[in-house]
């Protein structure tokens, strides 16, 4: 049957900037195209975007068949769905391609090439660092520790990298974890990030001029804490990777660990326990919105449970939207997996215009109803009682706490003839503000 939206009787572009700006006295296009000047240029970039439009464009033409076919009564045709099937996966891997393609070209070539100007300090750090990676030496960084007065070996394992490699490695957290894109994210030198928030308002009111003021309830408070935990990955290198001047050890190690941590910190920030690692934003109490309090967050039920409804079943994603304060929707993202989001791509408004939409621009998001979608694959699918679509201001939400310094401690005993380095940062996370994320529950 056609997904119908009975209560939208506006053009979808409309329709969806109201929902970004409800109090605005006009209402913008649906996608404003912020993407110019800063448009990729190269080739491969271009086709993988001309694939993806094609492929959206089979995906819609493909469905249209399948819709008008059951709307006709005519039995299902299992060539269809299995087209559709294939259109809907060519859409995921063309999506994937040109998000690494896009990740690639920020990368800086393996080759070191012409060495940035640095000051005398980063400079004899990156010399130092250096001369550890490739052959074991470690005299040079003992030294600078002792100037700074600390100690990079024994019980704090390893040394401080360089900052401009922690600062690449955060950098490209970033556009590998989902979350952290989203979140706030906070450096800290301590152990934990600590913060208060207010659990009851102020009380205020209108007085007259000469009227007497009765005294008003304190701010109730709350103290959030979020420890800093520690997150490794251990790459190997061959001596002769190592011993070859041209290559940057700085690019080489970044690139190993980044995908070794982005891969855990994804998980932990939507699903973790909070022992040993980051709590995710899954694992806090859950209440309906209707009943929503402080310290946990609110859910909207689809009313069946482990699917959407069969009838109108995209109007549980516009009460999803509404179930979210107006301050916090101007700048809210869904999240969801893969597999789910290749099950909403079918849905349409009542004017018969598809609710997701592909990225404008190779770094641009897909979107659903005019906001961003980020792709988290730790994020459940579609089961009874799953909480499996996410929708807020996670920059508000949720909180990620790196503490500083990236340490790495060579071993070239353990895996001869390989070198490992045995790389470990630290990093926290949790919700920081219960009333900027709800989530869609698929229960009846």
């Amino acid at each position: 049957m056609t997904v119908q939206i009975p209560f939208v009787q506006v053009p979808f572009e409309t329709h969806a900037a109201a929902l970004r700006a409800p109090e605005a006295k006009s209402a913008l296009p649906l996608l404003e195209d912020k993407s110019a000047g800063h448009a990729p240029h190269d080739p491969a970039v271009s086709g993988a975007m001309a694939e993806l439009s094609r492929a959206f464009e089979a995906f819609k033409e493909t469905n249209d068949a399948r819709l008008a076919a059951i709307e006709g009564r005519a039995p299902g045709d299992v060539l269809t769905d299995e087209k559709l099937a294939r259109i809907d996966a060519a859409l995921d891997t063309a999506r994937t391609r040109l998000d690494r393609l896009t990740l690639d070209g920020q990368r800086p070539p393996l080759g070191a090439g012409a060495p940035a100007p640095r000051d005398g300090a980063a400079a004899e750090h990156k010399a130092a660092f250096d001369l550890y990676v490739r052959a074991g030496e470690s005299g040079g960084l003992k030294r600078l520790e002792e100037k700074a007065l600390s100690a990079g070996s024994g019980p704090d394992g390893g040394y401080l990298v360089p900052a401009e490699v922690e600062r690449t490695v955060l950098k490209r957290l970033s556009n590998l974890s989902p979350i952290r894109a989203l979140a706030t994210v906070r450096v800290i030198s301590g152990g934990q990030y600590k913060r208060a928030v207010s659990v009851r308002d102020a009380v205020s009111g209108w007085v007259a001029e000469a009227a007497p003021r009765p005294q008003t309830d304190a701010p109730a408070l709350s103290e959030l804490s979020f420890p800093a935990m520690e997150l490794y990955a251990m790459p190997a290198a061959t001596q002769t990777l190592l011993d070859d001047a041209i290559v940057d050890i700085d690019s080489w190690l970044a690139d190993e660990v980044e995908t070794a941590f982005a891969e855990q910190e994804s998980t932990a920030f939507v699903t973790g326990n909070g022992v040993s690692r980051p709590r995710g934003f899954l694992s806090y109490d859950t209440v309906a919105n209707s009943a929503w309090v402080p310290g946990k967050l609110g859910t909207i039920a689809t009313g069946t449970a482990g699917a959407f409804p069969t009838a109108n079943p995209a109007d549980v994603l516009f009460d999803l939207v509404y179930g979210l304060r107006a301050g916090y929707r101007q700048n809210a993202s869904f999240v969801m997996n893969r597999r789910l989001q290749s099950t909403i791509r079918k849905f349409k408004d009542a004017e018969g215009n598809y609710l997701w939409q592909p990225p404008l621009a190779a770094d641009r998001a897909a979107t659903l109803l005019g906001f961003p979608i980020a792709e988290a694959e730790a994020m459940p699918d579609a089961a009874a009682g799953s909480l499996s679509v996410a929708f807020g201001d996670f920059r508000r939400g949720y909180l990620v706490v790196d503490r500083a310094g990236l340490r790495v401690l060579r071993d070239p005993y353990s895996a001869k003839p390989y070198v490992l380095f045995y790389t470990t940062k630290r990093v926290g996370g949790g919700v920081q503000d219960f009333d900027a994320i709800k989530l869609l529950s698929f229960a009846a």
